[in-house]
């Protein structure tokens, strides 16, 4: 191989994904070349409509993984919870990164926490998961719809006139944004999306040579609950359009892992846990994904 490119979005969050992949695979095979390339997706043209009116989680990974089968780039760096659960033919997840802080977070405009907001206020997010898991706690909350990436989100704070925003904290952690942070959400108050943290590094199928190259840069732990968090999606047929958050953690050997389902209509909340051996990851996540099926009735 003369020079591996990595093909990416252009923000910079996804620029700097695409550089710790660099950086990692430079560490272990320090002679090799590599090459960004910046694709611009359905995701980043038409950055205001509601995602799950304009095609879900493939808006932000589609013209990436067309350069990848055409063979213009030989890797994909993505945010994993950006991607559909179902990959196109021909394509696989060749190696994860070790995942980051998975859980969501508030960034408020004045230093209070949601609950110091006392149920009101305005509060930004561009997920259905976040925004069902904010009204079934603070019923009274006006939720408002933002999209965009991580700087422009922020910017929403004050040009929307926003008490605050909901988002990740591995996407501030990354960009040294993490002092931003005002109130870490646990686990049990709001369970992240599934893959949430994690960056995952696709490549052709067939091409042998490239998932040697990145298999050696792959988290054994953070490919294990990946595994088992996409099973999970895929089996409850979950993209970004429904209010669905599954988390999965390791700890000797074995996953555990908080699922949830909201209700809105009924003002229902449904939350499976579940504890299983680590070695049957993705049958496991089916199993967990069931299950929370059967208690909601679907």
């Amino acid at each position: 191989m003369t020079k591996l490119k990595i093909g990416t979005r252009g923000s910079r969050l996804a620029l700097y994904q695409a550089r710790l992949v660099e950086t990692e695979l430079h560490a272990v095979f320090p002679s090799l070349e590599t090459e960004i390339t910046e694709i611009k997706t359905s995701g980043d043209i038409n950055f205001e409509e509601d995602i799950s009116l304009i095609g879900g989680k493939g808006i932000f990974v589609k013209e990436i993984e067309q350069s990848l089968l055409s063979g213009e780039i030989d890797i994909a760096v993505h945010s994993m919870k950006d991607m559909p659960s179902a990959l196109p033919d021909g394509l696989v997840i060749g190696s994860v990164l070790k995942r980051e802080d998975p859980r969501d977070v508030f960034v408020s405009a004045d230093g209070r926490t949601l609950e110091q907001l006392q149920g009101k206020g305005r509060v930004g997010t561009g997920s259905i998961r976040r925004r069902a898991q904010l009204l079934f706690r603070f019923p009274n909350l006006e939720v408002v719809p933002i999209r965009g990436n991580v700087d422009t989100r922020l910017r929403k704070i004050f040009s929307e006139n926003l008490d605050g925003i909901v988002l990740a904290a591995a996407g501030l952690n990354r960009l040294g944004l993490s002092e931003r942070i005002t109130q870490h959400l646990a686990q049990d108050y709001m369970v992240p999306a599934p893959c949430q943290g994690i960056i995952a590094i696709e490549c052709r199928k067939d091409d042998v040579e490239t998932r040697n190259l990145i298999s050696a840069i792959t988290h054994p732990d953070t490919e294990t609950v990946a595994t088992f968090e996409r099973s999970f999606l895929e089996t409850f047929g979950g993209d970004c359009q429904i209010p669905l958050g599954c988390c999965a953690q390791m700890h000797l050997g074995r996953i555990s892992a908080d699922s949830v389902f909201i209700d809105m209509e009924k003002k229902s909340i449904f939350r499976k846990t579940w504890k299983c051996d680590s070695k049957k990851a993705s049958a496991e996540g089916s199993l967990m994904a069931r299950d929370l099926m059967k208690q909601v009735g679907l």
